[in-house]
């Protein structure tokens, strides 16, 4: 099981963000409770999708707390594995 981060760079109100996905729903909030983040900031929510939008700082945090840097090609792959598994 494991937390995982992207290399996506895109701007948002003055912010560079990228996504946080997990295997598990647990393991992302975990993640994001301890980087200080809101629940309710969760994206798609209960979907193969599921994941919290974090500004670089975080990312840094992430990785230190354990998150493993992957690149945008492996998100994909996760979120398609996912929607195969619920089908």
């Amino acid at each position: 099981m494991a937390v995982y981060v992207d290399d996506m760079k895109w701007p948002f109100k003055g912010m560079v963000m990228c996504h946080m996905l997990a295997d598990t729903t647990e393991e992302l909030h975990a993640m994001a409770a301890l980087l200080g983040m809101e629940r309710r900031w969760v994206q798609y929510p209960g979907t193969p999708k599921e994941h919290y939008d974090i500004p670089m700082q975080r990312r840094v945090l992430a990785v230190e707390a354990g998150a493993i840097e992957v690149n945008w090609r492996f998100v994909v792959g996760l979120i398609r594995s996912r929607r195969d598994d619920a089908t």
